[in-house]
């Protein structure tokens, strides 16, 4: 560990005479704060691990369909989805398909097994039309580290990347589902689908209850808050320079067996913030 830190101690100075003379021209105040926050940011990544254990399964997760709803935030609805979970001993394969009204679509395949852990075994997320500006096609395999992605040139490129046990692609819902009430915050590893992929950190905490009505009857959710940190000097800086990814909120009722009631983000890098919700089969009114 010593020899990790005096090799991050001399990577920070190479990197401040490196930036010195470029970042002179913030004004010497903002230089100074930006130094003291990059220093801050990397003794911070020093202090805590870099991974955590994959998540205990406290409820199994079983086969169901469920039905969901993309609106924004003013309440228009832009596709309907559906949730599908298959389980065959102890692997589930969960599928969540979102069509949109302009056509575009989401879809992500998880698949991910649950013996006294959850861990993903490989995860395929697809998106594509005019609500996606930037088409995304990414395959990821565990074991393997193997992840083939779909370049800027619509190539199928390929990449390798040391993919921690706690890798959590496709499976947020899952984690929230089965984290205790009051657990303390916990940080996973995530494969995120940048321009090349590449691997971040997701830190899960819970913010607090908020109320909500089910059939007029006054229940709680929590609010679980998803912060996705970038990787290396990138996730120093960025939060001091006003970038990075808006934070996701994911609503769970809890109880004996918890459920999903709203999700609020962000559904690609740099998009607007859209809200996930149940939706409720419809029928004609009968004449």
């Amino acid at each position: 560990m010593r020899r990790s830190q005096e090799a991050s101690y001399i990577c920070f100075h190479l990197i401040v005479i490196q930036e010195n003379r470029a970042l002179r021209t913030l004004g010497d105040c903002r230089w100074l704060r930006y130094r003291l926050a990059l220093f801050a940011g990397l003794m911070a990544l020093l202090a805590r691990p870099v991974v955590a254990d994959p998540v205990p399964v406290r409820s199994s997760q079983g086969t169901f369909h469920g039905f969901l709803v993309v609106k924004t935030l003013e309440g228009k609805t832009l596709a309907s989805g559906d949730l599908v979970q298959i389980v065959h001993g102890n692997r589930v394969t969960n599928r969540l398909t979102f069509r949109f009204r302009d056509g575009s679509l989401d879809d992500e395949t998880a698949v991910y097994s649950q013996d006294k852990v959850f861990r993903l075994i490989s995860d395929h997320h697809v998106q594509r039309g005019p609500s996606y500006p930037k088409p995304l096609d990414m395959r990821i395999d565990v074991a393997s580290g193997q992840i083939a992605y779909r370049d800027k040139e619509g190539k199928i490129a390929e990449q390798h990347l040391d993919l921690p046990p706690d890798t959590c692609n496709g499976l947020f819902l899952t984690v929230l589902l089965n984290l205790p009430a009051g657990a303390p915050p916990i940080r996973l590893a995530l494969v995120a689908p940048t321009e090349k992929p590449q691997l971040m950190h997701l830190e899960i905490s819970s913010v607090g209850d908020d109320p909500l009505s089910i059939g007029g009857r006054r229940r709680k959710a929590t609010n679980y808050r998803l912060h996705l940190e970038p990787g290396g000097i990138e996730g120093i800086v960025a939060p001091i320079i006003g970038k990075g990814p808006a934070d996701i909120h994911i609503w769970v009722l809890g109880g004996e067996v918890p459920a999903f009631v709203r999700g609020e983000g962000q559904l690609y890098e740099g998009g607007p913030i859209w809200r996930i919700e149940l939706a409720s089969p419809v029928f004609p009114e009968s004449r």
